[in-house]
């Protein structure tokens, strides 16, 4: 069916949109008013046909306006630069798209941002430690009542001009000599028989009850010429016992006294372990002690150590 007079016809017969086509509107065919509920649409209404795209509209004509998402051309823009004698232009990238400058729709998260606040709260988280150590410290000082300890610290040191007392000192161990050390002479020996003896192995000197025998100690390392007591520890029978006591070659006045100040039983060597003292001159540096079984002399004893000691009173 063609739209024009085709004899009697009834309204469904009519083209509603004959007058899209040449041959309708030299029929006489009319757009409808109102645009189908559509606002604007009869301004778009175009014959089918007469719209070239890509090239310059007749003068005068108004501009197509279609509508398209923001930020998108639409489906049917043609830039200037594609008219004839269109000025040419250069295209510049959108700012803030897909980046982390600038400030527009679409653009990524702003990392340089979330780094400088995730800095600031550490800084802060930071500080706020800071400020409770300090207060903290000073809680302290406030519970010792605001006096300054006098206690040295790790890092106090006594001044140089501060020296220890001389009751601080430790005095220097003066010497001391086991049995097997000593050096014998005229008929002395070392045995182990009796027990009880307190020298290194229970070694003692045995054999000094014969006139002549001689037990000598040379001193060594005496800081300063004083009087110092000599301790000798020995073992009788239950009998009293003496010897001739030499200092540096010098007899002392009284012979060296080895009385049974423990009341020992007699005959029982291994009960009879005790000690005595005399008080001898010695001179700075090296001395020699001896004791020597001279005429006179009640010698039966059984020698195990010797050591000095400062005399009580000096």
């Amino acid at each position: 069916m063609t739209p024009g007079n085709n004899g009697a016809s009834t309204p469904e017969d009519d083209d509603p949109f004959g007058y899209l086509y040449a041959d309708g509107q030299a029929n006489g065919a009319q757009p409808p008013s109102g645009g189908y509920g559509y606002p604007n649409s009869v301004n778009r209404v175009r014959t089918v046909g007469t719209r070239q795209y890509g090239q310059q509209p007749p003068a005068g004509a108004p501009m197509p306006q279609q509508q398209s998402p923001y930020g998108r051309p639409g489906a049917h823009y043609a830039a200037p630069e594609t008219f004839p004698g269109g000025a040419t232009t250069v295209q510049h990238p959108t700012p803030g798209i897909g980046s982390g400058g600038g400030g527009g729709r679409g653009r990524g998260p702003n990392t340089k941002g979330l780094l400088i606040g995730a800095v600031a709260v550490v800084a802060a988280v930071v500080i706020g430690i800071g400020i409770a150590m300090a207060t903290s410290d000073g809680d302290d000082d406030n519970k010792s009542g605001g006096q300054a300890t006098t206690a040295p610290t790790a890092q106090q040191s006594a001044k140089p001009s501060e020296a220890p007392s001389k009751g601080a000192e430790e005095e220097a161990e003066l010497p001391a000599i086991d049995a097997k050390a000593l050096r014998l002479e005229n008929g002395p020996v070392l045995a182990s028989d009796v027990k009880g003896a307190k020298a290194d192995g229970g070694v003692y000197v045995a054999g000094f009850n014969q006139v002549g025998a001689t037990v000598t100690w040379t001193v060594n390392g005496i800081e300063k010429a004083d009087t110092y007591r000599l301790y000798v520890r020995y073992g009788i029978p239950g009998v009293d016992a003496n010897a001739t006591l030499l200092v540096n070659g010098k007899a002392n006045a009284q012979p060296l006294n080895m009385k049974n100040f423990a009341g020992s039983p007699k005959d029982d060597w291994e009960k009879g372990w005790q000690n005595t003292w005399a008080d001898v001159s010695l001179t700075e540096g090296t001395n020699t002690i001896q004791l020597v079984c001279n005429e006179g002399n009640q010698c039966n004893a059984n020698l195990d150590q010797l050591f000095l000691e400062d005399e009580p009173n000096a």
